[in-house]
């Protein structure tokens, strides 16, 4: 079954942050990476002999290939990489990477490489970094899913500022970390205020009525209070400020991810109180 959201084009978040693929331009910015990092470098004599090791470790642990079909030459050789960096799977272009690192036998050009790749793979939105010298997810499916479900929420106002927040967290050219909170936020403030029944209560009021409600626990309800007093003081997100805010993807992924969840929550509670949204 195709759900709504899906038809309607409103689901996005696995193709915002890129979890089960690589688009165009991610491959493109980590070739380049891997260029600049290594091939580039193919005309200095410790990083040529130090490629030529790779490649026959790559030719025989890796694509498990006959040494007869294996390039010579500089020329041959950066073709073959290149072709098989393009046309592999998108899975395949990260087990690539992470081969290459572990087994490329100059381990400073590894670690500048590795910095470089987090710095695309941040930018272009991708699940992925590397830790270590392996490639981790850092957005976990159950993050993910949190935030599918508050995109199908029965209300348009929660659906809308959680739409707005993923796109501004995921804008690669521009991400607009402190108002992508600001809607994460907001988006927790109208299911609040629609439990609530009153539209002009302030979060914290909203929050007093729902925990006598629905039975909201104190301890989440403390943690809510925080978070909106954290939202309305740290660097200035609900205010307007000239300075540049130092927020980051992390704190806005956090954000996006603990409101969808929060959302979540009160909309089993107040079905379970049967409570119409």
């Amino acid at each position: 079954m195709t759900l709504f959201s899906h038809r309607k084009g409103l689901k996005k978040v696995r193709t915002a942050v890129q979890v089960d693929s690589i688009d165009g331009t991610l491959r493109n910015r980590l070739w380049n990476v891997f260029r600049t990092s290594y091939l580039d470098n193919l005309y200095f004599p410790a990083f040529s002999t130090a490629f030529g090791q790779f490649m026959t470790t790559f030719w025989d642990n890796y694509l498990k290939a006959t040494f007869d079909t294996m390039p010579t030459g500089t020329s041959s050789i950066y073709a073959t990489i290149m072709k098989y960096f393009f046309d592999c799977e998108w899975y395949e272009v990260y087990d690539f990477l992470e081969f290459f690192v572990n087994n490329f036998p100059i381990k400073t050009a590894n670690d500048r490489f590795i910095s470089a790749c987090n710095n695309v793979l941040e930018q272009d939105l991708s699940a992925y970094r590397f830790v270590g010298e392996q490639i981790t997810q850092i957005t976990s499916e159950e993050e993910i899913s949190e935030i599918e479900e508050a995109l199908e929420t029965p209300l348009a106002p929660v659906r809308t500022h959680i739409d707005e927040s993923l796109k501004l967290l995921s804008d690669r050219k521009s991400p607009n970390y402190r108002n992508s909170i600001k809607e994460s936020i907001s988006a927790v403030e109208a299911i609040c205020k629609t439990i609530a029944d009153s539209r002009n209560a302030t979060l914290g009021q909203a929050l007093d009525i729902i925990e006598k409600e629905i039975g909201l626990h104190g301890a989440l309800k403390r943690a809510f209070d925080s978070l909106y007093g954290y939202t309305s003081d740290a660097e200035g997100i609900r205010h307007a400020l000239l300075e540049e805010s130092s927020l980051s993807f992390e704190d806005a992924k956090f954000m996006l991810v603990s409101c969808s969840a929060f959302i979540n929550y009160l909309v089993s509670k107040a079905e379970k109180a049967k409570i119409k949204l």
